[in-house]
Parts: C-alpha cells; structure tokens; sequence
C-alpha cells in the first residue's frame, strides 16, 4: 500500500554578535553577515520526539481530504511543533518502507523549508510530548533517521541560498 505525507524543516535564525566577519558556512553552523553591520546569524531547527521511545523527527503527517501538499506540510508543522509557519520551498522526499498490522506501507514524505514566524513550542499537540530548538549541528546529530539527516543538509543549503538571495533583494 502506498501513503503520502508532509512535513518540513522549520527554522529561525539567532543573531550571533561577529564583528568584521565575513560570510562563511561550515557544516557545524550557518553563519552568514547580513545588511552590512556584521551581524551574524545561525540557523536553528525544531525537532519533535517521543522521550519514552527516544525518537527525534522532523514534523510530518498525512494528508486530509481537499488538502494540497503544502497545506498538508505547514498544518502538520504548526501542529506538532506549535509554531506559527511560512512556507519558502519544497527542499525534497524520502521513502521508506514499514510494516503495521501485516500490511507492507511504502511512504513518500515530501518536505518543506518552512520559517517559523511565530507561536511556541510549548503549544505543540499531544503527538510529541517534545518540541525543542537545536543548531543546525546538533539536530543533525540527534535526529533518528539518517534520511532526515540528509533532509536537513538539504534545508541548510537551500537556506543559504535563500539568505544570499534576500540579502540581494535588500540592497535593491
């Protein structure tokens, strides 16, 4: 059986204080000077998990009736983290493969660069019993599934790119 869902990154940026720095990004932490004061900032990500199970995940979850993938994706977002969320991109899909009731599902979660603009993470749903706010390097290193690993790599780029493209923008 086949199944959909969505979900996505959900990100803010932290100042950093750097004077003097010049744009720079190692894979530990996104660090890019913005509107020409040397204000840095780093990317920050929220995790949903279970503590029971010890599962660390990005936000995703199934599509209801009329939904479109992307409204499927900021629902899900808000929901399980509580934060109030903006779409910017599609970033990319897993599959994977899992068995529940002895039936074989094959699931597809396409997943979205989303900002967070707003709402707390202490508002999350009952799904999670944690949603927290890890840098860019440690969300890496406890996320549970190798290919939301490899998701979250994908979001850290594609943010970058967005950054340089709004730092553009701004000086228009």
């Amino acid at each position: 059986m086949r199944a959909y869902s969505a979900g996505g990154v959900v990100f803010r940026l932290a100042p950093m204080r750097a004077p003097g720095t010049n744009f720079a990004i190692d894979h530990n932490e996104l660090n890019k000077e913005v509107s020409g004061v040397g204000e840095m900032v780093s990317m920050e990500v929220v995790l949903v998990g279970r503590s029971h199970a010890g599962i660390w995940a990005l936000p995703k979850g199934t599509p209801q009736p009329g939904e479109t993938i992307e409204q499927v994706a900021v629902r899900e977002a808000q929901e399980e983290t509580g934060l109030q969320v903006r779409l910017i991109a599609y970033i990319g899909s897993i599959s994977f493969s899992f068995v529940r009731d002895q039936i074989r599902y094959h699931k597809q979660v396409r997943h979205f660069l989303l900002e967070a603009v707003g709402g707390d993470t202490s508002l999350h749903d009952h799904e999670y019993d944690q949603a927290e706010w890890f840098p860019i390097h440690e969300a890496c290193r406890r996320l549970t599934y190798q290919n939301e690993v490899h998701i979250l790599y994908q979001a850290e780029e594609m943010l970058l790119r967005w950054l340089q493209h709004q730092r553009k923008e701004d000086q228009r």
